[in-house]
Formats: C-alpha cells, sequence, structure tokens
C-alpha cells in the first residue's frame, strides 16, 4: 500500500525545500532508497513543469570504488559530475544506509583523496543550486534510533513535515542577534568556549536545505577561538564512530583532540590545514528530535544543542571562510538531561539549559 506521506515529502521538498520553477533542471540523487521515492520524485518535479534528472546509488559499489580509488579515475568522474552540476538549478539528495560504517575499512588515503577530488562538485552544488538534503528512514536507522522500524518512520515522517515556515519569524530573531554579536561565550560540562562572530553573518535553516531542520548557523572568526568544549553527542565520521570527543584551542587552532578513538580523530584533523580550524558554529532547535543517534542531518537539529564544526565553512558566511575537505557537524546538547549549560551573547545570557530566555525567541523552545 503506497504511504501518502512520501508524495507530500516529495511536493514539500519541490515546492518549499528547493522552490522548483517552471523550466528548471532538477538532480535528484537516490542512494540506497526505494524506487517508490524517486517515482513520486519525479512525478512531484514534472508537477512543477520543471526537468528531473535521477542518478541511483548503492553505497556497497561507491565503497568498492573508494576502495581501488586514484587521482586519474577520480579526476573523470569528478569532471563529468561537475559539468552535470553546473547545469543543474536545483539539487535533492535522498540517502538512505543500510550499514552506517559501510565505509570503515576505506582505507584512510584513498578516502582523503576521492573527498579532496570531489569537494569541487559540493562547491558548485551549495554555492549556485538551490538545493536540499535529506536520509530515508531504514530499519538501520531505526535501530540507531533504538524504535521499532514502524515508530522510527512515524517520527521520520513527523519532523520532516514540520511547518518550518511558521519558525521562520523567530528564526530571524535569533539571526539578528547573532548578526550583532561580537563575542560568544558558551558554559558547560567539561566545556569553557570563547570566540567572536564580529564582521560575520548567519544564516536561516528553516527547511530551505536540509530535512530535517532547525538551526541558524554561522562561523566564528578564524584565529578567535579559545577554550575547551567536550561533545555529549555520539557521532560517526568517514564511517568510524566517535564517542566522548573533546578538543582544546589556541588562536583558533585545535591544538588537542581526544576521543575513544584519539588517533583516527587526529588523522581526520590533519588530512589538510583548514581541518582543525572551525567552520560553522550553529543552534539547533527541533522540538520533535530530542536524543542523537549518531546520524548527522538529525542530530545537528537536536532540541537543546548547538554544534561547533572542524572544517570548511559555507560560502557567503564570512569573506575569510575556512577552507577543508572535512566539514564535521559535532553536537553538543545543553538541556539538563545532558548537564545542562549556557551561551551568552556580548555577555547577554541568551539560552539556558537549552531554553532561550528573550520573548522572540521563545517560539523556538
Amino acid at each position: 500500500m503506497h504511504d501518502p506521506r512520501v508524495d507530500q515529502l516529495a511536493r514539500q521538498l519541490v515546492r518549499y525545500s528547493t522552490q522548483v520553477k517552471k523550466g528548471d533542471f532538477v538532480w535528484i540523487d537516490c542512494f540506497d532508497v526505494p524506487n517508490y521515492v524517486a517515482h513520486a520524485m519525479i512525478r512531484a518535479v514534472v508537477e512543477a513543469k520543471a526537468r528531473p534528472i535521477v542518478k541511483l546509488h548503492d553505497t556497497t559499489i561507491t565503497r568498492e570504488l573508494m576502495m581501488h580509488a586514484d587521482e586519474t579515475q577520480y579526476d573523470v568522474i569528478a569532471e563529468s559530475e561537475l559539468a552535470l552540476m553546473k547545469k543543474m538549478d536545483c539539487y535533492i539528495a535522498v540517502r538512505g544506509s543500510h550499514n552506517i560504517t559501510e565505509n570503515s575499512d576505506v582505507p584512510a588515503d584513498r578516502m582523503k583523496l576521492v573527498m579532496a577530488k570531489l569537494r569541487p562538485l559540493q562547491n558548485e552544488r551549495v554555492n549556485n543550486t538551490r538545493w536540499c538534503v535529506l536520509r530515508w528512514p531504514t530499519s538501520a536507522m531505526a535501530q540507531q534510533a533504538g524504535m521499532s522500524t514502524r515508530a522510527f518512520e512515524d517520527f521520520y515522517f513527523k519532523v520532516c513535515l514540520l511547518d518550518y515556515a511558521a519558525l521562520i519569524p523567530a528564526m530571524n530573531s535569533l539571526k539578528k542577534l547573532m548578526d550583532k554579536a561580537k563575542d560568544v561565550h558558551i558554559k558547560g560540562p567539561g566545556t569553557d568556549l570563547r570566540f567572536s562572530l564580529k564582521g560575520l553573518k548567519s544564516i536561516v535553516c528553516g527547511g530551505r536545505h536540509n530535512i530535517p531542520d532547525g538551526e541558524v548557523f554561522s562561523a566564528p572568526v578564524k584565529d578567535s577561538v579559545e577554550g575547551v568544549i567536550s561533545y555529549n553527542a555520539p557521532t560517526i565520521y568517514q564511517g568510524i564512530a566517535f564517542d566522548s570527543v573533546k578538543l582544546e584551542f589556541s588562536k583558533g587552532k585545535i591544538v588537542n583532540a581526544t576521543s575513544n578513538h584519539t588517533a583516527a580523530i587526529n588523522k581526520i584533523f590533519d588530512s589538510d590545514e583548514g581541518a582543525r580550524y572551525i567552520g560553522e558554529f550553529a543552534i539547533g532547535f527541533n522540538r520533535e528530535i530530542r536524543e542523537p543517534m549518531r546520524d548527522i542531518l538529525f542530530d545537528e537539529k537536536i532540541a537543546g544543542s548547538f554544534h561547533f564544526t572542524p572544517g570548511q565553512a559555507y560560502e557567503g558566511v564570512a569573506d575569510n571562510t575556512n577552507r577543508s575537505q572535512v566539514h564535521w557537524d559535532l553536537v553538543c546538547i545543553q538541556r539538563p538531561d545532558y548537564g545542562g549549560g549556557e551561551i551568552y551573547f556580548d555577555g547577554e545570557l541568551i539560552r539556558k539549559n537549552g531554553q532561550f530566555l528573550l520573548p522572540e525567541l521563545k517560539p523556538l523552545n
């Protein structure tokens, strides 16, 4: 039996998230998802009088390619993919995953090569298309979340079909505060962090780029970060599960990094010069997402959280944005059940224990 929520989600992605227009070329990237998802996306794009371009991916095949990657091979792949992306007006990726650790045994040098070669493709997509990326609910994701498959599907559609447009006014109020702020101070268990936002811009994420969504993000002045941060949300990066990540900063740079895989985390941060600097600071507030599940598109939006991201910064945040092949959204939850915490802008307490204190921001609680 067909689930009408799939069609509803496809229409939301086309009409609201990417605002597909008549005549647009729309790249639909489907990773390990049922064919009916692609069918629904094609129908929604055609209803908008636009042109769908569909690519289907299998993560086991992607892994096999990466295991044998060489520079010339990925030069050709990247060149052809980039040429296609440059013809696109919109990009929508629906990413399922039957095994979140599928790439855990890809050698680090091969992973580094592939990510470096494909970075121009991602930059083109982020900077020059109207794009949106989302996960697809699988049994593996339900297991990560500690839920039954049916319960997770219901949770998924509830989160993804949230009325994001209704949150935009309060999100814009938070953006104004972040744009105005010069100095940020974050305190919590194992965390005492200071940095500057002076002269930088923030961006509202209200269902336009990621689904699920619910964050406002900026980036710190590159050399301004000082102190220590202890992340309390488990994470996964390059197929490796990391817990208890702790970073120490001096003059903006990560000078000490530890976790349950300290050697592996430092290898990631040694990928390039920019990997040890922060490319994003974001405050998350999706009220439907409460617990981490090692899936960053969900975890970075957790109610009462913030993320502090080593690596690449997005264009448009600042002129001196950090450059790196790494972009790792590491999450810290500040609700009382996770130890609490405080965020100050220019000495004013903005959020305490995951709750915004200013009246104009309370709709985000």
